[in-house]
């Protein structure tokens, strides 16, 4: 497939756009060679970056936790996102990011524009809340069940305001409910309103860095707020459409007090995974692992082909249709 040409408007866009980011990379750059010619810098130190504001982090000192500073960093230590861990040096009225340490972790997803965005480092589970309303989508949930698995890290699907549940939405949640659990992850149900689950959530999340993700409007902020009486976020309503109103516009991270962290990320209404090939994508499907290599064609499409494992699967059930349509779609999507 052939690139598509660029109008003159578009090339100019695009130009402009990447002069914003070099100028404003610069200006960056120039604060923080300010800050450390300075000289009243303290010594180096090891920190945990807690939020993200524009051209500045908040820095955690790992000696003193709570203790939190703004700081600047220089460009060429990249993309700083929350949970990243660092060294730096504290000074007035903000701190220096000299250095950032080999991330173990990374969860990341291509921005509208084709750039990856790294959007929480570090983490060892990944919470997927979803909820009735707005309306649950399981191709979303597998595309989050598919960068985890890429990525190393177990995920968790957590359906919230389960009070919430009504006869429009009964069937569609127990179906979903049945097929993850069927298949092996972890599905854990919580409810606000009532306090369901949140004892079995709270022991959970204590033993893990844990990232939520989800749609805008699952509920991701109530539930922090459940837990961490003291984080005070702020709750959206949903609009007459059932969709989420974005409250969370920086990934932050929290502290449990009986151990344990959890990364609240903003809410999106698409996951893509444009930067995966379709191979990652195939094995991201817990099922279809068994029987992936036993194909008669090594090239197979798992489409129509003789001798295919992944369609003798599905044909015996140990597949099902609906996670073979999820996988195709997302398959297109690759494509496009």
């Amino acid at each position: 497939m052939s690139k598509r040409k660029l109008s003159r408007r578009q090339a100019w866009r695009i130009e402009k756009i990447q002069s914003e980011r070099s100028a404003r990379a610069t200006r960056r750059d120039n604060i923080a060679d300010e800050h450390l010619q300075e000289g009243d810098l303290g010594p180096e130190q090891h920190g945990l970056i807690i939020t993200h504001f524009g051209t500045q982090v908040v820095v955690e000192s790992i000696d003193a936790p709570g203790a939190h500073k703004r700081c600047h960093f220089r460009s060429n230590l990249g993309s700083l996102v929350t949970g990243d861990r660092v060294v730096w040096r504290d000074g007035n009225p903000y701190g220096v990011v000299v250095a950032v340490l080999p991330r173990e972790t990374e969860l990341s997803r291509p921005d509208p524009h084709g750039d990856m965005k790294t959007i929480a480092a570090n983490i060892d589970r990944l919470i997927i809340v979803i909820a009735p309303y707005p309306e649950a989508h399981a191709n979303l949930v597998d595309r989050y069940l598919i960068a985890a698995w890429t990525i190393g890290i177990e995920p968790v699907l957590l359906i919230n305001k389960v009070d919430r549940i009504d006869d429009a939405t009964r069937d569609k949640m127990t179906t979903l409910e049945n097929t993850y659990r069927k298949l092996g992850y972890t599905v854990l149900k919580i409810s606000t309103q009532t306090g369901e689950g949140l004892d079995v959530l709270t022991g959970y999340l204590s033993q893990f860095t844990s990232v939520f993700v989800g749609q805008s409007g699952v509920g991701k902020s109530s539930l922090i707020n459940a837990l961490l009486p003291d984080a005070n976020l702020r709750v959206g309503e949903l609009s007459e459409r059932q969709q989420g109103n974005h409250t969370t516009t920086n990934a932050r991270l929290f502290h449990f007090p009986g151990g344990g962290q959890l990364i609240d990320s903003p809410g999106i209404r698409e996951f893509g995974l444009w930067h995966m090939d379709a191979d990652q994508v195939l094995e991201g499907f817990a099922e279809f692992r068994p029987f992936i290599g036993y194909c008669k064609f090594r090239d197979c499409s798992h489409r129509h082909e003789p001798g295919c494992a992944i369609l003798a699967a599905l044909e015996k059930g140990d597949i099902s249709q609906t996670r073979m349509d999820s996988y195709r779609y997302i398959l297109s999507t690759l494509a496009q």
